[in-house]
């Protein structure tokens, strides 16, 4: 679902040798249409080539027309009625040629004001991931009941009504990046790939569909709001900023659910991504004896931003004070003192993973440390396990969505549907350094002196663990601060929300958050 530490080191030493530039304008807002073209580009109807054009040799390649469906949900103490549209929209680039055509899923309430009525835009992280992970785990109308540690790939994948849906506050729109869901590119070569899978290439595109799909569907004057998980952590402000600056188009709110802001944390020799993750450990060996809440963390925060981080400045050159630490280590996690003194203290985590419950031939997850599964070569001085909180999901997850597309919303598209695409992540282009979005959200709040920005993040997370964005978060200025940015922090992993009490209660800021401007 979200990004390889590992790969990404590899990857940012290949970029540092092969950097490629970063690209310019992507794509143009618009293809040039006939005078009498009275159907939006991209859809049934519309437009082809332009006049005196023969059409492209991609259009055959197109996703279907939009469908619209009216659709009811009978929840607790309440009934919905919305529309949802499966569609997608077509991107070009400046000299009107077709790009790529972006696959999303609308939710809008019925007999609401459009002027007044909120709308949230989601998309997930990777890069590579689809929006599937936010729609059927967290604020869609359906859910795929999909807890961490009992889902297998074999689980059912049949949807139910989610009684946790933001949809009773805000309409939704959930957009798959190119390369992700059903989104494709309609033109060839590299070039058109390399624009898009890039940082600033990858934030132009998506800055585009949510202007593009306000004014398709006449929603300009609505309140916006945008909701971004993981590596959308890099992409929420940045996407923020093009809106604001390049697309006009303002922004109420931003929510970043399990994002990362800053790359360079957790690469190289960065003595920050062991504080980080610290908190995280702990939490986890604590889970296994009882619940656990961030106010019960209090003591690791304040001895990992303190005589932890103080011991790991002064290095493993002062051994007295490397074996303090390490057995100080050792004592929080509970893994075995040797181990942590061979290791100085510093677990990365692909070595905390394993060696937690080493014994027993476990690993913990990393999108969920408290999930834990077999490791398949216990034996094996090399680590050779995959992911027990991440790879159990995607088969019921993958089902559920082309299940929802095609059967409940009527929209059935040619090819496979990519919840999780590596080809993305191998080939993004990351500008030959780690990307960080921490100055990006400094400009658009202050750009923007009523917007707000709400983070979430679970307790057991290792992909981005939440104390990594407090420490970010507690650097911003005072006009940043609390209550215009807002963290909070719940039992549970990478998806928190797969948690029934987690998922209510990030559902309860995200109202309080937004409800407001539909009043």
């Amino acid at each position: 679902m979200q990004f390889d530490l590992t790969a990404l080191r590899r990857a940012c030493l290949v970029l540092a040798l092969f950097a490629c530039g970063v690209m310019g304008s992507a794509w143009a807002d618009d293809r040039p249409q006939r005078p009498d073209a009275a159907t939006p580009a991209g859809q049934k109807g519309g437009p082809g080539a332009p006049s005196g054009q023969t059409p492209s040799m991609a259009e055959p390649h197109r996703l279907p027309p939009d469908s619209t469906t009216r659709q009811t949900l009978e929840l607790p103490g309440r009934t919905l009625a919305f529309a949802a549209t499966a569609g997608s929209i077509r991107l070009f680039d400046d000299k009107g040629e077709p790009q790529a055509e972006i696959a999303y899923t609308s939710y809008q309430l019925d007999g609401t004001d459009r002027a007044t009525r909120p709308v949230t835009f989601f998309f997930n992280g990777g890069p590579g991931a689809s929006s599937a992970w936010l729609q059927l785990g967290n604020a869609g109308p359906w859910r795929l009941p999909i807890n961490a540690d009992e889902v297998t790939p074999s689980t059912s994948s049949e949807v139910k009504p989610n009684a946790e849906t933001w949809l009773d506050f805000t309409d939704l729109v959930f957009i798959d990046p190119v390369g992700t869901g059903y989104s494709r590119f309609v033109a060839t070569g590299k070039d058109v790939r390399r624009r898009f899978f890039s940082v600033d290439g990858d934030v132009s595109a998506l800055a585009l569909v949510i202007r593009r799909w306000l004014e398709k569907h006449d929603r300009l004057l609505s309140p916006k709001y945008v909701a971004g998980e993981s590596y959308g952590g890099i992409r929420g402000p940045k996407v923020v900023a093009q809106l604001q600056m390049q697309q006009g188009v303002g922004v109420k709110g931003l929510i970043m659910i399990s994002p990362l802001f800053d790359y360079r944390e957790f690469n190289g020799t960065s003595l920050l991504q062991y504080v980080a993750t610290l908190p995280s450990y702990v939490a986890t060996v604590r889970e296994a004896k009882g619940p656990v809440k961030r106010a019960d963390l209090a003591d690791v925060e304040a001895y990992a931003r303190g005589e932890f981080l103080a011991d790991l400045v002064k290095g493993e050159a002062d051994r007295e004070v490397t074996t303090r630490l390490a057995d100080k280590v050792a004592t929080l996690t509970g893994i075995d003192q040797a181990v942590s003194r061979r290791l100085s203290g510093r677990f990365d985590i692909g070595e905390f993973r394993r060696e937690l419950d080493r014994k027993n031939g476990k690993v913990t997850g990393r999108y969920d440390a408290s999930v834990r599964g077999f490791d398949p070569y216990p034996d094996s001085g090399a680590s050779r396990f995959g992911d027990p909180s991440g790879d159990t999901l995607q088969a019921p997850l993958t089902s559920a969505a082309v299940d929802l597309l095609t059967r409940k919303l009527n929209w059935r598209p040619d090819g496979s549907y990519e919840v999780l695409n590596g080809a993305v992540w191998r080939g993004w282009d990351f500008g030959g350094r780690p990307p960080e979005s921490l100055s990006g959200l400094r400009q658009i709040l202050a750009t923007d002196a009523k917007m707000n920005v709400l983070v979430g993040h679970g307790l057991f997370d290792l992909a981005t663990p939440y104390f990594a964005s407090k420490m970010l978060l507690d650097q911003l200025p005072a006009f940043a601060s609390v209550p215009r940015v807002k963290l909070v922090v719940f039992p549970g992993g990478h998806m928190f929300y797969s948690r029934e009490g987690s998922r209510q209660a990030f559902r309860a800021e995200v109202e309080a958050m937004i409800r407001p401007t539909a009043n």
